[in-house]
């Protein structure tokens, strides 16, 4: 009877640190689910912007990605572009430029997009930065 006892209680000993643990292991695989997530948006922006940067003279209206016309744009705009994206790695919301406005409801990451200087209306260097909660 007492074998039955002690064998009970490493049993739920074993069984609340087993327990304990996944709380942690539960926000580790969230975090490394944004992470990926994170990742796949900067390379989206990081296609679009490659895309925008070989296309020839008058083409630029065939840029990639939700963004209207890209060409040249880094070297008119010396502030960040601020870029809102949801959890399917969709943009939401408009591209703004200046200090990060309030991200709109759905926005889960936000992405800023600082152009190295000196601009030339083909470079192709930026700062991209991509963080969560958008908020």
């Amino acid at each position: 009877m007492v074998e039955m006892v002690v064998a009970l209680g490493v049993a739920a000993f074993a069984l609340l640190a087993v327990m304990g643990i996944l709380p942690v292991g539960l926000k580790t695989q969230q975090a490394s689910v944004n992470q990926t997530k994170a990742n796949a948006v900067l390379a989206q922006i990081i296609d679009d912007l490659r895309s925008d940067v070989r296309l020839p003279p008058g083409q630029a209206s065939k840029a990639g990605g939700d963004w209207a016309n890209l060409h040249g744009h880094w070297k008119a705009v010396a502030v960040p572009d601020n870029l809102f994206f949801t959890s399917d790695g969709d943009q939401t919301g408009a591209v703004s430029q200046g200090p990060p406005p309030a991200a709109p409801t759905d926005a889960v990451f936000r992405a800023t997009v600082t152009y190295l200087y000196p601009p030339t209306a083909t470079t192709s260097i930026a700062k991209i930065t991509v963080s969560w909660p958008a908020a």
